[in-house]
């Protein structure tokens, strides 16, 4: 049997000492009523990307569903598992939640992937290439508008589309269109740049993102 990694021991004694202890009340009544976060976040599972961190987020105030390059695939019936739907499904319709975040961030490798086509490459990425498939017509785009800059900017370029790639498939589900449209939920795309710590913001009237 392996043992359990001594350095997570130590982490968790620290954070029970130094941050379950001093918020016991708010972790009781969090176990004791459940959760009611109002914003939802469909982020990257790379490991410098912590969503909790960076909006400096307290247990039950965020629900975060991470997956490689922060994708939400359309919606689609078929198949059998849905990891992405189900939690869209019950962050909308059993906690109520009314935002949407897709967070992008720089120096993604399921991008760099996809860009490179590197997964497709590899004959036992059999999940990650089809997973990132969904960034093709992106790519092309990406491909064609930035023809001759450095392979770093068309990276970014192409992880800034994915953000939006993922907003228009959301809206591809029935129950996000309609509360949408009802002004019960807004949907939001950003990213973080790892480096600076800079967050930007996509302002979807223009295609275009800002910072903050």
């Amino acid at each position: 049997m392996s043992q359990f990694p001594e350095h997570l021991t130590d982490r968790y004694h620290r954070f029970k000492f130094r941050h379950f202890t001093p918020n016991s009340d708010r972790y009781e009544e969090l176990a004791a009523y459940g959760q009611s976060p109002d914003v939802m976040i469909v982020s990257c599972c790379d490991s410098r990307v912590d969503p909790e961190t960076i909006f400096s987020a307290m247990p039950g105030e965020l629900f975060v569903m991470r997956n490689v390059a922060n994708l939400v695939p359309p919606y689609e019936t078929g198949g059998n598992f849905h990891g992405v739907s189900a939690a869209l499904e019950f962050a909308l319709l059993n906690l109520r939640v009314k935002h949407i975040v897709v967070l992008g961030h720089a120096g993604c490798g399921g991008v760099k992937a996809a860009l490179e086509q590197a997964a497709a490459k590899q004959t036992e990425a059999l999940f990650i290439s089809k997973w990132m498939s969904m960034l093709d017509d992106a790519r092309l785009n990406v491909l064609a508008r930035h023809q001759g800059l450095p392979a770093t900017e068309r990276l970014r370029a192409l992880e800034l589309e994915g953000v939006k790639t993922s907003l228009k498939n959301l809206r591809t589900f029935p129950f996000v269109e309609e509360l949408e449209s009802n002004g019960r939920l807004a949907l939001h795309g950003a990213y973080f740049d790892i480096a600076s710590g800079s967050l930007h913001v996509l302002n979807q009237l223009k295609g275009s993102y800002f910072e903050l």
